[in-house]
């Protein structure tokens, strides 16, 4: 009797084997899977029948992960080109695997590569000329994909510097191509992360010839005497006073079109902007431009003058939609959709530029600081509504918040309850916060016209200060200095933020050298920005201060702050237990119907296992990276703070599957197929949200 049970046990799981269908070798073969970003595979093999039977295929230890001050990540979305996979590891090494058993293939050993974050590589093949294109630091290397050499003829000896061309007047050193920059024919289009100070760099945006590193064209984010938009900037010449409006967050290409979309960011400081009176084009928009030649089509600006740093913050999708035509006939149309940190979806006709739902010009408080001069109006999108709560009040706080008098206290000498309320001297609360609403992980769609959006609603809170300015060889303290360049982001109390975004510098001699907090300052890492335009004398006075080696006045050649204000951080605001301060959910999952403009769901995203063990329903948590979709109808994610990857039903937003990883997954994943079987790989890089960092790719199939 157990033999024939047995027998029978075989015959089912060999049936369900036997109708799992076998797939052609497929490819992941750029940034969020193809030049759309769309986040989709068309793959099939695993589907809401079999997902629960996922395993653990293949686990590659890339190598460089900080396990004791959990600093580093890793936010790759590897690709896969003919059964490799590419991917870069938490010390920013690119590395090759075989993508059926994760046997590494090369890593590189690059000396000048810190200093950033990186999300990925780039691809480029003509014939048996297969490149690697790999931004780190602020350089752009050319790899031969084979064999993960540098490709000499590239640049000068295999590389490009980045900071060549967009220099200014008082500008720094800091840029950091960390999101893969986009290919179009023999061209490399580039974008960079700067600094949000002051002395950013300029934003342009360049495309560079992919064999010789030659540039071939640029586009100007923040125009010259005589160009578009010149006239949205005073006083004049804004090249020579600002920087910023840099494309950080990563492009979408319509290659048949030939035309490329570009979100850029905020003008820097993005907290103050009485020195550059006027909208700012093209800050803060959504490009248009011929890929060929740089030439701008249209653009789109999301937020005028921004002063909230309120950027896009991930590559757009391009997909298409079913709308009915002026004659009342459903018509599909090309389109182009762009969400935002404020929770918006705003979607246009991808060759005119025009909104496919209607935006209005909504007004706004316009009480600021003195010399500050905000835009009247913002656009808003009447459709799509939505996708986080727009407003934080008193009602929105956590019903269970742990010192909620506290904070009904706090929340009622502050200036909250809508978006876009300038900065004060008063504590303001930005909700959804500094970061989102949605982040730089993006979002997918599928032919249906569907996207899946990822987003958090967690409330920030700053204001802005008077800066003291010492001027030229001045008599300054190291706290003086300190206040001045580092407490914007690390507190004035030197504690960090809670989350471990920004970290505490109190007892930072135990953790670090004098010596590696100097390095640090010269060349920057993560996310801080380099500190080597500053003169030698105040750095060392800034780190004299940090390790308490005395703080009396001395005289140092300093660097003159020009702006009046500065900001006093990015403050996320928990209860005395830890938990967001406003009610759930904290992290959501959203579906979008972009034919029509309606929600078709919206999901918590994570969970606080101990407050669900109390019978609290999944709240979600703060998230960072994006979704993938596939033809099978599921969604796959991991993002959240618990650690979590997870396979979603597409149609309904219910979990059908999943795992724990060995960090957390801030990454996209992506979906493959080899030799007949579909993989799923993710980077667990942790490292932020105060979660310990890892250096593992794992990769999941069935059995």
């Amino acid at each position: 009797m157990r033999y024939l049970f047995v027998v029978a046990s075989l015959l089912f799981v060999t049936t369900r084997l036997v109708h799992t269908p076998a797939l052609p070798d497929t490819n992941w073969t750029e940034y969020n899977g193809d030049g759309a970003r769309s986040h989709y595979s068309p793959l099939i093999q695993l589907n809401t029948d079999n997902v629960q039977q996922l395993k653990v295929a293949w686990t590659y230890a890339s190598g460089g992960a900080d396990t004791v001050g959990n600093r580093t990540q890793m936010q790759c979305n590897p690709i896969v080109i003919a059964g490799i996979l590419y991917g870069v590891s938490a010390n920013t090494q690119a590395f090759a695997l075989n993508a059926a058993t994760g046997q590494e293939l090369w890593r590189t050993k690059l000396t000048d590569n810190g200093g950033t974050t990186s999300r990925g590589v780039t691809y480029w093949a003509d014939g048996a000329d297969q490149r690697i294109l790999f931004g780190a630091g602020k350089w752009l290397y050319a790899l031969d994909a084979r064999t993960g050499k540098l490709i000499d003829s590239f640049g000068q000896d295999g590389r490009i510097d980045l900071k060549e061309g967009i220099e200014r007047p008082g500008g720094d050193n800091y840029v950091q191509p960390n999101t893969p920059n986009t290919i179009y024919k023999n061209l490399i289009i580039v974008g960079a992360r700067l600094s949000e100070g002051e002395t950013a760099l300029l934003g342009d945006v360049r495309a560079y010839d992919v064999r010789t590193g030659q540039k071939v064209w640029t586009f100007h984010t923040i125009p010259q005497p005589g160009e578009f938009g010149y006239d949205t900037w005073a006083p004049a010449n804004p090249r020579e006073r600002l920087g910023g409006a840099n494309a950080w967050a990563g492009m979408a290409i319509d290659r048949e079109r030939g035309i490329v979309y570009i979100p850029t960011g905020s003008a820097a400081y993005d907290f103050y902007g009485g020195n550059r009176k006027g909208n700012n084009l093209f800050a803060n928009c959504l490009l248009a431009l011929n890929a060929n030649t740089g030439k701008r089509l249209w653009h789109f600006q999301f937020v005028h003058h921004d002063i909230w740093d309120r950027d896009p913050p991930a590559p757009p999708n391009l997909l298409t939609v079913v709308q009915n035509g002026p004659d009342g006939r459903p018509r599909r149309i090309d389109a182009v959709a762009q969400t935002t940190k404020q929770g918006h979806v705003f979607v246009f006709d991808r060759v005119k530029g025009k909104p496919l739902f209607p935006v209005v010009e909504k007004a706004f408080s316009a009480a600021a600081v003195a010399g500050e001069f905000p835009s009247r109006t913002q656009p808003i999108p009447l459709k799509p509504a939505p996708f986080t709560k727009q407003t934080f009040t008193e009602k929105d706080i956590n019903p269970w918040a742990s010192n909620r008098d506290e904070i009904v206290a706090t929340l009622r000498k502050a200036h909250t309850g809508s978006p876009y309320i300038p900065l004060t001297s008063d504590m303001t609360i930005f909700f959804p916060g500094t970061d989102g609403g949605a982040q730089w992980g993006g979002s997918a769609t599928d032919p249906e016209g569907i996207i899946y959006i990822p987003a958090k609603q967690n409330p920030c809170f700053s204001t802005l200060i008077r800066k003291e300015q010492p001027i030229g060889n001045a008599s300054v303290t190291g706290a003086q200095l300190y206040s001045l360049r580092c407490a914007a982001c690390h507190g004035a109390d030197r504690r960090g933020n809670h989350d471990g975004s920004y970290p505490s510098l109190l007892g930072l001699e135990t953790r670090l050298s004098a010596d590696a907090v100097h390095q640090v300052l010269l060349k920057g890492r993560g996310m801080m920005p380099s500190f080597s335009h500053l003169p030698e004398a105040e750095r060392k006075a800034i780190v004299d201060f940090l390790f308490n080696k005395g703080n009396t006045a001395q005289t140092v050649s300093t660097q003159k702050a020009g702006l009046p204000y500065q900001h006093t951080g990015y403050n996320r605001w928990y209860d005395s237990k830890g938990y967001p301060v406003s009610a759930p959910p904290w992290g959501t999952l959203t579906a979008i119907d972009l034919n029509t403009g309606e929600h078709r769901w919206q999901v918590p995203l994570g969970e606080y296992k101990e407050l669900t063990a109390q019978g609290i329903p999944p709240t979600g948590t703060d998230n960072y990276g994006g979704p993938l979709v596939t033809g099978s109808g599921l969604l796959f994610i991991a993002a959240s703070k618990d650690e979590q990857l997870r396979a979603i039903d597409k149609k309904t937003g219910k979990i059908r599957w999943q795992t724990q990883l060995p960090a957390a997954g801030y990454a996209t994943p992506s979906t493959y197929s080899v030799g007949g079987k579909q993989y799923v790989v993710i980077a667990c890089g942790g490292g932020k949200l105060n979660t310990k960092s890892g250096d593992k790719y794992v990769a999941f199939a069935l059995p």
